[in-house]
């Protein structure tokens, strides 16, 4: 069964660049893409997703909170999270991100190998073996 992805991003170019990324390593996923936390949560509503990749810097709620939020929910609590920014890459502001929940935290531009090694093993670590 291939894995689903939510994206939750309001930035099209970086979508784009993370779907066409994915895309060009061959990876079997369903994309789902959410441009605020109100469509996310309709989302997983929806769908529980195999990993989400959650921007900071949402237009309706700081994904921190949003993370707060998903990780109260019971069916939501194990999924794996990683978080992305490109305004928030201070120390304090990853710590925050772990402290939270994150599996993971990267700063924008991102290195999609290094993303899809991360999605990997958050996902494999889910299902109890390593990819």
């Amino acid at each position: 069964m291939p894995m689903t992805i939510l994206i939750v991003d309001d930035d099209k170019n970086f979508i784009d660049t993370l779907e066409d990324g994915l895309k060009l390593k061959n990876v079997e996923a369903q994309i789902l893409v959410a441009k605020s936390a109100r469509e996310a949560l309709d989302a997983l509503a929806e769908q529980v997703p195999s990993l989400i990749v959650l921007d900071i810097q949402l237009p309706d709620m700081h994904g921190v909170e949003f993370l707060r939020v998903i990780r109260e929910s019971a069916r939501l609590k194990k999924v794996p999270v990683v978080f992305i920014s490109a305004k928030y890459t201070e120390p304090a502001d990853r710590s925050e991100a772990m402290l939270a929940g994150a599996g993971a935290f990267f700063s924008k531009p991102i290195d999609i190998e290094e993303l899809w090694k991360e999605i990997r093993y958050l996902i494999g670590r889910v299902e109890g073996h390593r990819p």
